[in-house]
């Protein structure tokens, strides 16, 4: 008999602790689920590190957690849309990892498929480098920047359709990595825009991540389906509100 993996957004984020590493899918806040997220912060889950392509913004996404607080640790390609970051580093002590995106992309993959790290040319010479996110090697005769591979305790991903068994379909630019989040990390949460269907009843054709590397399914709420994550003029307030205030402080 299948586990029964539907649970109420409460009881999801309870099964994360303080100090967690989280994988959290998204672009810009696309693909990130929201309504998790929420909840954690209402949990007042702290200490986290934070694996993610980028901040989100400071209404959407990963933004969310760094404006609350709530992050130790954050590795990411690109912030720009939470300027809070750089005061999070300087005055909070928050440490901070930068890798080129596809990068942090592929030591995703290989910590999900059980390699022993990445080697790329991308960041030699540069701060990755001189940061000490990447380590140079010499493979015969050619140098690389050797990278670790990245697991999480947990993944928490959003998708468009899901059935019982945890098979997950996405829309369009939601999925970004999400396939790649799912395979490295312990516990994976995926957050479903649509009603959740019954076994059978999703085209396999369409499935991107297979059930079983989902181990909760979240019924996402109306309000958040309902939310647009898009840069629309809401968000892009925010940003420039963000922005502005990082600007007054810096000139304090």
């Amino acid at each position: 008999m299948l586990l029964n993996k539907i649970m109420s957004t409460k009881e999801a984020v309870s099964k994360i602790k303080d100090g967690s590493s989280i994988i959290i899918s998204g672009f810009c806040g696309i693909g990130s689920p929201d309504d998790v997220i929420d909840e954690i912060i209402e949990q007042g889950i702290k200490d986290l590190t934070i694996i993610a392509n980028d901040g989100g913004t400071p209404i959407t996404g990963v933004g969310k957690l760094l404006y609350a607080g709530r992050v130790k640790k954050f590795l990411c390609s690109w912030c720009a849309f939470t300027p809070i970051v750089a005061r999070l580093v300087e005055e909070n002590g928050m440490e901070m990892e930068f890798n080129p995106q596809g990068t942090v992309v592929e030591r995703i993959r290989a910590g999900g498929c059980g390699l022993g790290g990445v080697l790329t040319k991308t960041g030699l010479g540069t701060v990755v480098e001189e940061k000490g996110w990447g380590k140079r090697i010499k493979i015969e005769g050619e140098e690389w920047l050797y990278h670790t591979p990245l697991r999480s305790d947990v993944a928490l991903i959003e998708a468009y359709q899901a059935d019982e068994a945890g098979n997950l379909v996405f829309n369009r630019t939601q999925l970004n990595y999400a396939e790649l989040a799912s395979m490295a990390a312990t516990l994976v949460i995926a957050s479903v825009v649509k009603p959740i269907s019954k076994i059978g009843e999703l085209d396999p054709d369409h499935i991107r991540v297979p059930g079983a590397l989902v181990d909760i399914l979240v019924q996402q709420d109306e309000r958040y389906v309902e939310q647009p994550k898009y840069l629309n003029p809401t968000i892009l307030d925010a940003i420039k509100k963000a922005n502005q205030e990082f600007k007054a402080g810096v000139q304090r």
